[in-house]
């Protein structure tokens, strides 16, 4: 559920604090955040934050876009790794992929 329109996007106080700082200082350096549920602002275009994923801080430079967004949704918090599987085994297989493949029982 979003949130009302009366109230308006939430951003952070510390988050909007520290962009005034950045802009004003001309400061390159991606501004440290745990605040994922921040909505970006049109201030905040052409900053880098760190967001924080739940285990590590990942980059994200902000543009245009991006304005309207929470700034969790730029970092996942679940790595991709690949589907699997013997079909995926076989695809890779064809392709040129080598990859070591698991040992099956003999019975």
């Amino acid at each position: 559920m979003s949130r009302s329109i009366k109230k308006g996007p939430w951003v952070d106080p510390k988050i909007i604090k520290k962009t005034q700082i950045a802009i004003k200082n001309n400061d390159t350096k991606p501004i440290k955040t745990w605040s994922r549920a921040c909505t970006i602002s049109p201030e905040m275009v052409g900053l880098t934050f760190a967001v924080h994923n739940g285990k590590e801080h990942i980059s994200v430079k902000i543009i245009e876009e991006m304005v309207g967004h929470k700034l969790g949704e730029f970092a996942p918090t679940r790595k991709f790794r690949k589907h699997g599987g013997k079909i995926a085994r076989d695809e890779a297989a064809s392709n040129g992929e080598t990859k070591p493949q698991p040992a099956e029982n003999k019975k």
